[in-house]
């Protein structure tokens, strides 16, 4: 029998969180506003990262939205007026926010951000903080700060710029407009666009297929992809060789090598 699925749930049921063959899932469910992210949601969000980043049985996660509409439509805007009416109440909306934020970019597994429906302002940031973006072909993209007047952050602005170079980031910015999923991907913004009813196999198979690997490999890769497109200032090498050295010491890596003689597919344990 299959192992059934285990749930969690924070920020008043606005985010979903469950746990399945390896691979964790949050769910952005707040479908009757697109799923736009409030204060509490990214609170939701640093408590359910918190939980996968300890479970060793986590081995990948997907963020989704709830319903069809929407991944991430943005930040609420309903709550704009009272918590970013000026430069001052901004940054105190970043401190609110900034657990959620943390533990995205700190995340130490791989992620996935499976994409339908509209996917902007914070949504996009929010997907461009995955490793990699799977889009079905209803998926639309944007950054309409410059029709708000308000300014999208540098941290997110820099991420954008190291996905599709400067000239792409600037239409981007510049114009506020929306492009589709297959721009998207010319650009390089996603990884994959795919028909709308392919979307959930799609991401099943490349969740298992990342599932299946070896964590610490992964965990290495992760953090010399990171390192690789950072400032040289800013990037941790003592981190990232510890982690390659990691593997090299690994039960994984001799179980890697004893499968590959014998002519088997390996169980990778993370140890």
């Amino acid at each position: 029998m299959a192992e059934a699925p285990t749930r969690r749930e924070f920020a008043g049921s606005k985010i979903l969180a469950d746990t399945h063959g390896g691979v964790g899932r949050v769910v952005f469910n707040q479908p009757e506003k697109r799923n736009a992210m409030s204060i509490p949601m990214w609170e939701g969000l640093a408590q359910a990262l918190e939980g996968f980043a300890a479970d060793p049985e986590v081995r990948v996660v997907v963020l989704e939205g709830a319903g069809d509409k929407a991944f991430v439509s943005g930040a609420d805007i309903s709550q704009f007026e009272a918590q970013r009416s000026d430069a001052e109440a901004q940054q105190a909306y970043e401190r609110l926010t900034a657990a959620g934020r943390a533990a995205l970019a700190s995340f130490p597994k791989p992620v996935i951000a499976k994409i339908r429906g509209f996917c902007l302002g914070g949504g996009l940031g929010l997907a461009m903080s995955a490793d990699l973006r799977i889009a079905a072909e209803d998926a639309s993209f944007g950054i309409p700060a410059a029709k708000l007047g308000l300014a999208y952050g540098f941290p997110t602005v820099q991420t954008l710029t190291s996905l599709v170079g400067p000239a792409h980031a600037r239409m981007l910015l510049f114009t506020g407009e929306r492009i589709d999923a297959w721009e998207a991907e010319r650009i390089g913004l996603v990884n994959d666009v795919v028909p709308v009813e392919l979307l959930d196999s799609t991401v099943a198979k490349l969740a298992a297929t990342i599932a299946g690997n070896a964590p610490l490999t992964i965990r290495s890769a992760k953090l010399s992809v990171a390192a690789a497109v950072q400032d040289p200032a800013a990037r941790d090498m003592a981190a990232v060789q510890a982690a390659f050295a990691a593997c090299f010491d690994s039960a994984d890596y001799r179980e890697g090598r004893r499968a590959f003689m014998e002519k088997r597919r390996p169980r990778f344990t993370g140890t």
